[in-house]
């Protein structure tokens, strides 16, 4: 496992409070206001210095950081996505990362699915200013809907590579949306983020069971359920301030794909160890 390095490392994760809180719009002016703003503008990779320097210097902000998100465009480079699908955006620092990635490896689009308006308008606000907005699509709503909605409409046929980052419990159900839809099939590739910190035993589970597991598990499956009680309840309850009680759709997905996953070990930007769920949909077992 590679060290961390220190001197990187973001603003301590507050307790409480550690988003939502105005830091977002704060960001935005952050990165507007600087005096080397004409030469950021066009330049991913100048747009995301400075968010970091912002997440360094000033407050924390939830996002995959240079270590993981490595590990991700990485991958982009192996995969070369032709669609790329991102569940929760926040403030874009995997959308640029990784957005930039798809274009260079010949991509035609990334989907940014974040369901906070405001967080939505700074991932397209700042996405324009690295110079993006020829790839990079945000859509506002919650990840399902939009899920629903892209490919009702037929601007999503299917995922490549989809990166989950977004509430945890929506981890399983989301993908579960995407094999009914066939969006996911073999070939598709998934990467998930926080699975230690703070941890997705559902959908680590499901990723890695067989085809026999899920199948058995289908019989089970009836109506909405609330958020797994295996997650801690900060982790469930999220939202709760401004969203209201989290309902999930309790859906039987496509139990007939083979997954083959790899756990990627590496750092939350403060340092702290987490990591990247790699899956990989390698068949479909009639």
């Amino acid at each position: 496992m590679p060290e961390f390095n220190q001197q990187n490392a973001y603003a301590s994760q507050e307790e409480d409070v550690f988003f939502d809180d105005g830091r977002e719009i704060e960001l935005l002016h952050f990165v507007y206001s600087r005096p080397d703003i004409n030469e950021i503008r066009g330049n991913p990779e100048k747009v995301l210095a400075a968010i970091d320097e912002y997440g360094r210097t000033k407050k924390y902000l939830m996002n995959v950081g240079e270590d993981k998100g490595r590990i991700v465009t990485d991958l982009i480079v192996e995969v070369k996505p032709e669609t790329m699908v991102e569940l929760g955006g926040y403030v874009g620092y995997s959308c640029l990362l990784f957005g930039h990635a798809v274009k260079k490896a010949g991509g035609k689009r990334y989907y940014s699915l974040e369901r906070n308006p405001e967080f939505g308008a700074v991932i397209a606000s700042l996405a324009a200013l690295a110079g993006l907005s020829d790839v990079v699509k945000v859509e506002i709503g919650s990840s399902d809907a939009s899920i629903q909605r892209l490919y009702d409409s037929g601007a999503l046929k299917h995922i490549d590579l989809m990166f989950l980052d977004h509430y945890k419990p929506a981890y399983t159900t989301d993908l579960k949306l995407c094999e009914e839809l066939k969006l996911i099939t073999k070939g598709s590739v998934l990467a998930a983020d926080n699975v230690i910190k703070p941890g997705n035993p559902p959908y680590l589970e499901y990723v890695r069971s067989s085809v026999e597991e899920k199948r058995k598990r289908v019989q089970e499956v009836n109506g909405h359920a609330g958020p797994d009680e295996r997650f801690q309840q900060k982790t469930a309850g999220q939202y709760a301030k401004r969203e209201g009680e989290e309902k999930l759709s309790a859906r039987k997905g496509n139990p007939n794909l083979v997954y083959k996953s790899e756990l990627c070990h590496s750092f939350e930007p403060t340092g702290e160890p987490d990591a990247v769920e790699i899956s990989r949909c390698v068949d479909e077992v009639s």
